[in-house]
């Protein structure tokens, strides 16, 4: 049972541009966002973990993996919840206290955006195949 996927899809071009473009977004957020609790570190760190198990999470969701689901649930609070708090525990407290309930919707919706696009298994040139025969099967 391994959920996590194989390495070969973490290093596909087209995942790891969309990684670096929501990376800047992040840190440009954190530049020009007044929030206490938005800085780089946390926003790099999230959106590895993101990266690891957002698509790994809501594949076992959608193919109804039940036996992943553990797994996929403590994935999701890691990387929506879990990390910010460790993370703001140490440096501020107050900000945790003060931010953490306004984070973790914020942070899950993300999470499951980037699940969504990062959940096809294959090339970019694929998915764009996979797309267009789901087009045109639904005009026949």
């Amino acid at each position: 049972m391994n959920f996590l996927y194989a390495p070969s899809e973490y290093l596909r071009p087209w995942k790891l541009f969309s990684l670096a473009a929501g990376v800047c977004l992040l840190i440009a957020g954190s530049i020009y966002t007044p929030a206490p609790d938005w800085d780089i570190p946390i926003s790099l760190i999230m959106a590895a973990c993101t990266y690891l198990t957002a698509p790994c999470s809501l594949r076992a969701v959608l193919d109804r993996k039940w036996r992943q689901l553990p797994m996929a649930i403590f994935a999701t609070w890691f990387s929506v919840d879990g990390c910010y708090a460790l993370y703001w525990h140490f440096k501020d407290p107050v900000a945790l206290d003060l931010m953490r309930s306004a984070n973790a919707p914020a942070s899950l919706s993300l999470y499951v955006v980037c699940g969504s696009i990062w959940l096809y298994r294959g090339t970019l040139r694929e998915l764009f195949g996979y797309i267009k025969s789901l087009r045109f099967s639904r005009r026949a």
